[in-house]
């Protein structure tokens, strides 16, 4: 089982940047694929991006390729997720999300363990 606690999330400016952070506790952090998802109020979870338990692999949402990065810290038990080139419809609560798993998963489906989030704001 492992436990997750995302950081990072505030108020920035379009065209600003964040970084995400989610530390996750247990040993075994490494054999974990991990993603990031994003809600508002009334829609559903979406996801944003995802990496494999080795970081070798990752896979992002069309919306925000090419301006959010998802790393990993293996050594560290983290997971990271830079975003630059901020939109407002970035605004969201932003989830982290582990399960036991080697490859990439894209859906919530796939997920097991989740933070509780964390809030971003992006005003326009």
């Amino acid at each position: 089982q492992v436990q997750l606690v995302e950081s990072g999330g505030g108020l920035v400016q379009a065209g600003g940047s964040l970084r995400l952070s989610c530390a996750a506790s247990g040993r075994t952090f490494s054999s974990y694929a991990m993603g990031w998802f994003r809600q508002v109020p009334g829609k559903e979870r979406e996801f944003v991006a995802a990496i494999n338990w080795s970081g070798a692999s990752t896979n992002y949402a069309d919306s925000v390729k090419g301006r959010f990065t998802i790393s990993r810290d293996n050594a560290k038990n983290t997971v990271y997720l830079q975003m630059n080139s901020l939109k407002p419809e970035d605004t969201a609560v932003y989830y982290c999300a582990a399960e036991r798993h080697r490859g990439v998963l894209l859906h919530t489906n796939g997920y097991d363990y989740w933070g509780q989030g964390t809030q971003v704001t992006v005003s326009s």
